[in-house]
């Protein structure tokens, strides 16, 4: 029992005398291509709530945003009436 004491003493009086020994890490931020993006504006609409219904449901399916099926809705539509 009293060498467990010891080992016990002798475990405080080196806590108290060293100091943590912690890892430093070095932190790098990871270089990746830029996209520059197009300018934004912005567009607030209201439409009947079965074509947001169906919008919705479409972009579960394909994946895809409200804002990404809108662009591409309004991109399509407005190359062909020209």
């Amino acid at each position: 029992m009293t060498n467990y004491k010891d080992k016990l003493g002798n475990l405080a009086d080196r806590l108290k005398k060293e100091e943590p020994k912690t890892p430093i890490q070095e932190v790098n931020p990871v270089k990746g291509r830029v996209e520059e993006k197009e300018p934004e504006g912005q567009l607030n609409v209201w439409i009947p709530k079965k074509l947001l219904k169906r919008m919705k449901s479409f972009g579960v399916e394909k994946e895809l945003t409200q804002k990404d099926i809108a662009i591409l809705a309004l991109d399509k539509y407005l190359s062909e009436i020209k």
